[in-house]
């Protein structure tokens, strides 16, 4: 019961993380403006959730893996924002 509640709020705490990103995109497009985000920051957010979705796929972990692969491309979005009116 218990490992059933914890894989229940692991797999929404995923979904959660990549959606945090999203704010950060909106901000971005209304303002045109990437001043005071760290380009190297966001790259390597992506490198490591990059690394999680390799991991949750050699271990079949595909709840890791989606909630990853979800937050690799909310945030790869904000790094090519970033890129773009940085």
């Amino acid at each position: 019961m218990i490992a059933k509640f914890v894989h229940v709020i692991f797999g929404l705490s995923l979904f959660f993380n990549a959606a945090i990103f999203i704010p950060q995109a909106i901000k971005i497009l209304k303002k045109k403006n990437a001043k005071g985000l760290s380009l190297f920051t966001f790259i390597g957010f992506n490198i490591m959730q990059l690394f999680a979705v390799w991991h949750g796929y050699f271990v079949h972990d595909y709840i890791l893996m989606s909630g990853f692969f979800l937050s690799f491309i909310t945030c790869g979005v904000v790094t090519l924002l970033i890129l773009r009116y940085g």
